[in-house]
């Protein structure tokens, strides 16, 4: 088979497998019967790298009913001891009580119902019709979706919370399914997802480990790049259940907080216009033709109070500046061209040209430095 391009960093993969496994189950569910064994046949399961990001993976299309959850019908008694205290402690620590939290696969119910014991308002979606026809027995707010990248409209949206038990690794197309999923959670929303560790599957050299079902096999790091670049900061990731298991706790990425920009702005905009206007006499220049005295000069609305640019850069003298259209000169023009007052926008530079033009120029010449918050009068 030609390998196609990584389903995480759209990178192409080596055309060489990493892992080649012949005759291997062609699924883990829906085992033949008597009369199906004529048909029944191996096939064979090519293993990839990317070179690139790392994450294993396969190219095959996914196993008929990827968009189902198909568990053994009951926990052991060991393993439903662990996930209550497991549960449990993520409620407390991420103060989740009373929460409402969505389970993307949710099955027959089984971690549902671990959840709302947990103390959590419980909801789920299912696709495979007789596990989501469990659930509603059950008493369970389940419905019947698989985000697949189209979208989701759940009327309980939106959530506090979500999780995923061993589920993730069978998705095709995971990215498009975390961004479904976080359309419809609160901002800041926690999650908990789990899948196989591929560290430990390593570690140990278990290579029955591989599965048809499986399209990825995450370590730490690649699942972690996965989570991040689908929209989730990663608040922590550690293997549980004798290391077989990867559990990531997650929390929906926010934007940028921006709302103090404005302030700043008008705050920096007038110390900037009164200091000009208090200088008007001779005129005022500007040291400094960097990006950020560019913008600065541009945002501010500077171009009818600054006489001339001032930058020490050859290739800049006898060029405009952007937007604002002012000269810009040679330090020389100091003493050509007077002004009643500089301002220095040199930025790292700003207190190393103060003392250049402390040195050199008239004593009465007034000068400001732009800090990064305020306008300081020398």
């Amino acid at each position: 088979m030609t390998p196609g391009s990584c389903r995480l960093c759209d990178a192409k993969l080596p055309e060489h497998a990493l892992l080649e496994l012949l005759g291997m189950p062609i699924s883990a569910q829906n085992l033949p019967a008597i009369d199906d064994l004529h048909k029944d046949h191996g096939v064979d399961l090519q293993i990839f790298e990317c070179s690139q990001c790392g994450l294993v993976q396969t190219c095959q299309a996914p196993v008929a009913y990827y968009k189902e959850v198909i568990r053994a019908s009951a926990f052991s008694a060991e393993m439903a001891a662990f996930r209550k205290q497991q549960l449990k402690g993520w409620v407390e620590k991420y103060h989740l009580l009373n929460q409402s939290i969505l389970e993307i696969g949710a099955g027959k119910g089984e971690y549902l119902q671990l959840l709302q014991q947990a103390g959590l308002k419980v909801y789920g979606t299912e696709f495979g019709e007789d596990s989501f026809q469990a659930c509603h027995q059950l008493g369970l707010e389940i419905y019947r979706a698989f985000p697949d990248g189209s979208g989701l409209i759940l009327k309980s949206a939106p959530f506090d919370a979500f999780a995923s038990f061993n589920f993730m690794e069978h998705w095709p197309y995971p990215k498009n399914t975390l961004r479904d999923v976080a359309q419809v959670l609160k901002p800041r929303a926690l999650g908990l997802i789990e899948v196989p560790n591929f560290d430990m599957i390593l570690k140990n050299n278990l290579f029955t480990e591989f599965i048809n079902d499986h399209i990825f096999y995450f370590t730490a790091n690649t699942l972690r790049l996965m989570l991040e670049i689908s929209g989730f900061e990663v608040l922590e990731i550690k293997s549980i259940w004798h290391d077989y298991i990867l559990s990531a706790t997650v929390q929906k990425r926010s934007t940028s907080n921006i709302s103090a920009f404005a302030e700043k702005r008008q705050h920096i905009q007038e110390a900037l216009h009164q200091f000009a206007d208090q200088h008007q006499e001779c005129g005022v220049a500007v040291w400094g033709a960097g990006h950020q005295a560019l913008a600065t000069m541009a945002l501010l609305n500077l171009g009818g109070k600054i006489k001339y640019v001032i930058d020490s850069a050859p290739f800049k003298q006898g060029k405009f500046t952007p937007v604002t259209h002012l000269p810009i000169l040679p330090p020389s023009a100091l003493a050509q061209q007077p002004v009643s007052a500089v301002i220095v926008m040199a930025a790292g530079y700003s207190d190393e040209v103060c003392k250049i033009i402390q040195a050199s120029s008239r004593p009465n010449l007034k000068i400001a430095i732009l800090r990064e918050n305020q306008l300081e009068i020398i």
